[in-house]
């Protein structure tokens, strides 16, 4: 079995504070770390006593989960295990990155977010030539407000070219965005038009729940982020039985996690191996160059 797992334990904590975020500048106690870490600890056991199987993993936190070592620890075990494909995570990018030299940057990826509320381009991007010159695969990315065009132009300015600068569109803002606005976020990611949309899926095959699930801390399984209803639990022994093809319950589907597993859509082609950590193979039916 080949099985891509997005998990997200119990972290909701985040050391920035972006305006935008339910979970800015939220903390935890320490006892609510421990339970967090145990539960990771826990899943990358579970991960790695199946080796009869082969997995894909994108951690999605509620919250900055490498400034936690434990995270970390758990990406180096992860990556280097012989059945795990890939294991990638979205960052913030404000931890030191000397720990990815103990994994297998071959399975390695992460997904970066640059808030230029909270951290100056120049960190930013400073943290961005280091992953890149270390030989970590990656994508970088920004929420599209308009407020922060300057820094997004001088942001993709200054990324070397095949690192690709995604921008997630501000839904409930589009109504108001000048043709000027949308036409300058195009231009610097040729994909933005895609996430723009919220997508018709009720009723529409997703390879959700058959060969992607959402695990949460306790290891129940969900066919997605946005579909709260279980479908099991990884830490029971028939686990297998409950991964099977079903059609999407949601009326659509409006984030890059949940869509780009729409059959329909065949965002498999465009992102190819890198759907996980958002790098595609293709923009605009060209093929990026890779170093």
């Amino acid at each position: 079995m080949n099985l891509t797992i997005l998990y997200r334990g119990s972290l909701v904590s985040c050391n920035y504070g972006c305006e935008y975020c339910p979970f800015a500048k939220r903390q935890q106690t320490a006892a609510e770390l421990t339970i967090d870490k145990q539960q990771l600890e826990r899943f990358v056991n579970w991960i790695g006593d199946r080796p009869q199987h082969q997995f894909s993993i994108l951690f999605t936190p509620w919250g900055e989960a490498l400034i936690h070592s434990y995270y970390q620890q758990a990406l180096i075990k992860l990556t280097q295990m012989p059945h795990v494909n890939k294991a990638a995570i979205q960052t913030n990018l404000s931890c030191q990155l000397d720990w990815v030299e103990e994994c297998n940057k071959g399975k390695l990826a992460l997904w970066a977010t640059f808030h230029s509320q909270w951290v100056s381009r120049g960190l930013f991007l400073a943290k961005c030539l280091e992953l890149d010159r270390r030989g970590v695969r990656f994508s970088a990315g920004v929420v599209g407000f308009s407020q922060f065009k300057d820094e997004i132009a001088t942001l993709r300015q200054e990324l070397p070219a095949h690192i690709y600068l995604w921008i997630n569109a501000v839904k409930k803002e589009l109504a108001n965005l000048s043709l000027e606005d949308r036409n300058f976020f195009e231009e610097v990611d040729p994909l933005f038009s895609v996430n723009t949309q919220n997508y018709p899926s009720l009723g529409h095959s997703c390879r959700a729940g058959k060969s992607v699930i959402s695990v949460d801390g306790d290891g129940n399984m969900r066919r997605c982020h946005f579909i709260a209803e279980p479908i099991g639990n990884i830490y029971d022994r028939t686990f297998e039985s409950a991964l099977f093809e079903r059609l999407c319950t949601n009326t659509s589907c409006h984030c890059h996690i949940g869509y780009v597993h729409l059959d329909y859509l065949e965002l498999d082609k465009v992102f190819g191996s890198g759907i996980l950590e958002r790098i595609p193979d293709q923009l605009m039916g060209k093929a990026i160059a890779h170093p």
